[in-house]
């Protein structure tokens, strides 16, 4: 078991052991770069006919990995090469960045929940054996916590419930509008980007509470 596993269980572990205790719950929160999900038409043809997505490294939530396979996002304005994609595969192709990467592509994303894609902006991606055109799939993430149905019920949480989240540090902050994402392929985890682990100068897997 890798010591990233090892400290991930302790932090689920305490969070649930001190909300028993206190009432108080604690979460565990990740930064998540920019990625891209890709349906299988957009897998073959970026990769090659047949082409299989394969594992680089699993993931915090249940079933997901990130792959060996990147890509190169191209927009109006710049390109971000080297971009990971992530699996399994989905049935519509997805990209998500953070606002900084927006202003280099010349993109002006929304701030989406994953998969609600409708109405969005689309780019350029282009892999080793081709390149496609999305009309739309482009998205900044809206911050959000993952809970299984176990943690929802323990904590008193629902599904697409907003909260609020404290980070402490020299650069404390208050997160609002922290979605709720409870289910099957979910497990306590906060995902924030790039630039919102920045703005709290983020180091390691911290916890942040979550507030009444």
């Amino acid at each position: 078991m890798e010591k990233s596993e090892v400290q991930r269980k302790v932090q689920l572990a305490t969070s649930e052991e001190v909300f028993r205790k206190t009432g108080r719950i604690f979460v565990p929160v990740a930064s998540s770069a920019r990625h891209v999900h890709l349906c299988r038409a957009d897998v073959e043809r970026l990769f090659g006919p047949g082409h299989q997505l394969t594992v680089f490294r699993m993931l915090s939530q249940p079933g997901q990995y990130a792959c060996t396979e990147q890509v190169t996002i191209v927009g109006p304005k710049g390109q971000l090469a080297k971009v990971r994609v992530l699996g399994p595969e989905r049935s519509a192709t997805q990209v998500e960045i953070a606002m900084t990467d927006s202003f280099k592509l010349g993109i002006k994303a929304p701030v989406r929940m994953s998969g609600k894609t409708a109405g969005t902006p689309g780019c350029r991606l282009v892999g080793p054996a081709g390149e496609i055109e999305l009309s739309e799939g482009v998205i900044i993430a809206a911050r959000h916590l993952h809970l299984s149905e176990a943690q929802c019920a323990l904590f008193g949480l629902r599904d697409g419930q907003p909260v609020r989240l404290r980070a402490e540090g020299e650069r404390a902050v208050v997160f609002e509008n922290v979605i709720v994402r409870s289910g099957k392929g979910h497990d306590m985890e906060v995902h924030i980007d790039t630039d919102e682990a920045n703005a709290i100068a983020m180091r390691g897997t911290p916890m942040m509470e979550v507030l009444p």
